[in-house]
């Protein structure tokens, strides 16, 4: 667990690599809320963390997912099964699935393949539907009168969110403001990467909702992959440049028979020669390594949206 100010933590959710996968938790007065959890493994972890700050499972009034892809929420409905006062807070997208997951479960499947998914996430655990508040666009969650504003920020999935909190002056980004490993760190600060995985990737609306966030002006932004950046005017461009970089790294190989390779190194080249250019600390080989898992699902959603492109051509 990483503690910040304004009562803000991050802990570990020891989702496939360490520093890769964050929830958030945020205190106030003496109750809780979590931003994500993580998988259903994931729970002891925010269990331990709340233990650490003197809290019990009754102090903790939210659970706030910024979106309902597995990383971020699959643990959410074992995790409330821990909290007997908590409410979840969730897109109205997303809502459904995590009152009923079986949905969710076969998209992921579909991606990863349905042994990975049992293996990787386990068996989602449905949330009741009373605890499920359906946080829309304005949505304003309550901690202890610490107000959470929920703002509507499609690009990386239809139905994710981001949570303005003013005390910090800070947003939890879920994927939305991309995702930023430490390791990458240089003395010039963080380096910023988007992330474009499946199915439902949009680059104009993605870079609607950053400037959106940016218009806040914020001072920091609190990311699931990983925690806490700061010099938010220069990622935010960092982040619009890739982006239709991206976008035109799929379009040249849209055609081509080999499109998925193509895409898959075109990207690596980007992102390893910005990673230089920022001084970052590592040799190419640790740094591919690191960003390999991305690189694979950000060629597989920016294919989707190439064929859902092409699909409306069509029509």
């Amino acid at each position: 667990m990483t503690d910040f100010d304004h009562g803000i933590s991050a802990i570990d959710t020891g989702f496939c690599r360490p520093r890769f996968d964050a929830s958030h938790l945020i205190v106030e007065a003496g109750r809780a809320a979590f931003v994500d959890t993580g998988t259903n493994a994931s729970v002891p972890a925010l269990l331990d963390a709340l233990a650490a700050k003197g809290l019990t499972p009754a102090d903790v009034d939210w659970v706030i997912l910024t979106h309902v892809h597995l990383d971020h929420a699959g643990g959410a409905g074992a995790l409330l099964e821990r909290l007997p006062g908590a409410r979840l807070a969730v897109h109205p997208r997303g809502a459904r699935h995590m009152i009923d997951p079986a949905k969710l479960v076969a998209g992921a499947a579909a991606v990863y393949g349905e042994d990975e998914v049992r293996r990787t996430y386990g068996d989602l655990v449905p949330v009741p539907p009373e605890r499920v508040v359906e946080a829309g666009d304005g949505h304003q969650v309550d901690l202890a009168g610490r107000p959470l504003l929920c703002l509507d920020t499609p690009g990386h999935a239809y139905h994710h969110l981001c949570v303005w909190d003013a005390r910090s002056r800070a947003f939890f980004t879920g994927d939305t403001f991309g995702l930023s490993y430490r390791e990458f760190d240089s003395p010039r600060g963080a380096l910023i990467v988007p992330t474009t995985t499946p199915v439902q990737f949009d680059p104009e609306a993605l870079k609607a909702s950053i400037r959106r966030l940016l218009a806040y002006r914020p001072a920091a932004m609190y990311l699931t992959h990983y925690s806490r950046v700061e010099d938010i005017e220069r990622l935010g461009r960092d982040l619009i440049e890739q982006i239709d970089a991206m976008v035109a790294i799929a379009g040249r190989h849209a055609n081509a028979a080999d499109r998925h390779a193509r895409i898959v190194e075109d990207l690596a080249a980007l992102y390893l020669s910005r990673a230089v250019a920022h001084g970052s600390p590592l040799a190419e080989g640790p740094m591919r390594a690191l960003l390999a898992m991305d690189l694979e699902l950000n060629a597989q959603g920016l294919e989707v949206w190439l064929d859902r492109q092409k699909a409306a051509a069509g029509a």
